[in-house]
């Protein structure tokens, strides 16, 4: 996993303080963590609740993901998970940051590595094409 670009693109979101844990995920299935697998630790407390709520959240993600649902939110006590879905897809970046977080940044943040994501997915996808034609 430590070479996995999509990987590094989440270490570098770890970097931000308010950043507890991110990852790349559709329901009931997380596809990649950061590559050093951590969860910053005061997410362990309440990670297990987020993680069954998560799953309810990607049955909204895909019924309208196909419909151009880019974005969705929720806050359980002092946490708040955001969802930036990839396009036609019932995949989301995620990220569990601290509910009074200054989301400008964040959101910012968020949205760049969503684009460096996508990037790396379209060029993967055209890499098998490759391989395959």
């Amino acid at each position: 996993m430590r070479d996995d670009p999509i990987a590094n693109v989440l270490d570098d979101l770890l970097k931000l303080d308010d950043i507890l844990a991110c990852m790349v995920a559709r329901q009931n299935m997380i596809s990649v963590m950061p590559s050093n697998d951590s969860f910053k630790a005061e997410i362990n407390q309440i990670w297990d609740i987020i993680h069954r709520a998560m799953d309810d959240v990607f049955t909204v993600i895909s019924e309208y993901s196909q419909t151009g649902l880019g974005e969705m939110e929720f806050r359980m006590q002092e946490y708040e998970a955001l969802f930036y879905v990839f396009p036609d897809t019932e995949n989301a970046l995620v990220s569990i940051i601290p509910a009074f977080a200054n989301k400008g940044l964040i959101e910012v943040e968020m949205e760049n590595a969503r684009r460096e994501i996508l990037a790396i997915m379209d060029e993967q996808e055209k890499a098998k094409i490759e391989v395959t034609a």
